[in-house]
């Protein structure tokens, strides 16, 4: 699949947004013990103390590295740049794993520029990975290349997803009607797991920015593609689809609906 457009970014930046990613990650997992409190937002979504204390770790961060650029996250109000960069700011993306003393959570940092995304970051801290790609740069995994699966057929494929109840009934219906496997190793551990070959496909029906601004970068670069699921390369629209390319169009045609036929 084709990489984002725009120039390489520079190794060094993408380095230290890995450094970044990691060093909020590692401070979650001073609270991944069960002992931090939960609160609930007005939306019903859970936030831990955790989630504040790495954000405005990042937040002052970025404020030193990069004073002339935009901020956008979850837990805090936007920073106004001038510069024309922004930073997507996703401090533990998988909260309910988090609080439940599963490893599946991670810190998600991305940096969007008048290309796009020209950098993302899946830090998983308690497995001690990290999913890194930039702009031109490639993806990597530990700082060791990975790419997609590369297979045609939905037979088999096997396709996560962040959570069943969260999809709607007449697609639940489809998707466990259809060929792909089905399991839930979702949020950005769902993404990881595309771009590193793992699994062939990731869905969200429910997402916002900093949820998957990093896949639009992480899953090209990796060989792969990322869309909403109207096919649009977007991370604002509020959902998404990871898949090893191959597949894309048949599972936007699955999630669709509709037949292969029917794709104009």
């Amino acid at each position: 699949m084709s990489r984002p457009v725009g120039p390489p970014v520079e190794e060094s930046l993408l380095d230290q947004a890995v450094h970044l990613a990691r060093l909020a990650g590692h401070l979650t997992l001073r609270w991944y013990d069960g002992s931090t409190e939960v609160m609930f937002k007005g939306d019903g979504s859970p936030v831990t103390e955790a989630d504040r204390a790495a954000e405005q770790l990042l937040r002052a961060e970025l404020a030193r590295y990069c004073p002339d650029d935009g901020i956008v996250g979850e837990e805090f109000a936007d920073t106004i740049g001038s510069s024309g960069r922004t930073w997507f700011i996703d401090p533990i993306d998988g909260t309910q794993s988090f609080i439940r003393g599963v490893p599946l959570f991670a810190t998600l940092l991305a940096l969007e520029d008048e290309h796009g995304v020209a950098v993302g970051v899946i830090d998983l801290p308690a497995l001690g990975e990290t999913m890194a790609a930039g702009r031109g740069r490639g993806c990597y995994l530990n700082e060791r290349a990975v790419t997609v699966r590369r297979r045609s057929d939905l037979e088999g494929a096997a396709m996560c997803t962040s959570g069943f109840d969260l999809l709607p009934e007449d697609l639940a219906q489809r998707l466990h009607a259809g060929p792909m496997i089905l399991r839930g190793w979702g949020d950005a551990y769902g993404y990881s797991l595309v771009a590193s070959g793992r699994v062939d496909a990731m869905l969200d029906t429910i997402v916002n920015p900093w949820d998957v601004a990093p896949m639009v970068v992480i899953l090209p670069e990796a060989g792969g593609r990322f869309t909403d699921l109207s096919g649009g390369i977007s991370f604002r629209s509020g959902t998404g689809l990871a898949t090893n390319g191959d597949i894309h169009d048949a599972v936007l045609d699955l999630v669709a609906g509709r037949s292969t036929a029917d794709r104009t």
